[in-house]
């Protein structure tokens, strides 16, 4: 037989980077590391009894989706509730998302108005937290709560806004279930439901105002945060 063989080392070490990414993302998404923690790639390549590159490698993925940052001594840390990147994010949602329901509203037809009643059902009958997830958001939650918000906006028939809402939830969901944690009172169900009966109404002055209300409630639970000084 002629040519190279093909070495499967590196399909190897793919596969325990997924693994380890996995594994911290749903750490810090279950709050098992506090805003501004400490992500020492020694203490948890060991914790998995992995290589410390498969460890960094992971830690870097995190970085590009906003999960961690990355510290000027080549260390990582979890993003501080304080962070100004939360506030931006809450920003250009509020400029687009709301002008985007005004386009869904008035050009969805009634596949669209079924799409929404579906997923508004499907929130609602989801548990919002299972012990097993920890006191966060539970992942299938999570996942209803996007499909949600994302049936009411792709009424607008543009291919390009959906998938920049797509690319800020995917942003923010982080910031979304700190938010959600420091303001256990708020009644997202009740919200929820206004968004729901005023896009099916046809009421898109309405279901905008309350949609940029929501965006706003959750941006402002992050700010003055009492632990920054801590």
């Amino acid at each position: 037989m002629t040519g190279t063989p093909t070495d499967p080392a590196p399909s190897g070490k793919q596969m325990l980077s997924e693994q380890v990414h996995a594994h911290l993302r749903a750490a810090i998404m279950r709050g098992d590391h506090a805003p501004g923690d400490a992500l020492k790639p020694q203490d948890l390549a060991r914790a998995q009894g992995v290589s410390l590159a498969v460890t960094r490698e992971a830690l870097v993925r995190l970085v590009g989706e906003g999960l961690a940052d990355r510290l000027p001594n080549r260390g990582f840390a979890v993003p501080s509730f304080s962070d100004r990147r939360w506030q931006e994010i809450a920003e250009a949602r509020r400029t687009i998302e709301p002008a985007v329901l005004r386009m869904s509203v008035e050009r969805g037809d009634l596949d669209w108005e079924a799409r929404v009643r579906a997923a508004h059902h499907r929130l609602t009958r989801t548990p919002a937290f299972v012990p097993e997830e920890g006191e966060y958001y539970s992942s299938a939650w999570a996942e209803a709560h996007r499909g949600f918000h994302r049936a009411l906006l792709d009424g607008c028939g543009n291919p390009t806004l959906l998938a920049t809402f797509d690319r800020l939830w995917t942003a923010s969901e982080l910031a979304r279930r700190w938010s959600a944690h420091r303001n256990p009172d708020r009644d997202g169900v009740e919200e929820h439901r206004r968004l729901e009966e005023a896009a099916l109404a046809r009421d898109a002055d309405r279901a905008a105002a309350i949609l940029t209300q929501h965006l706003t409630s959750t941006a402002a639970a992050l700010t003055d945060d009492p632990t920054r000084d801590a």
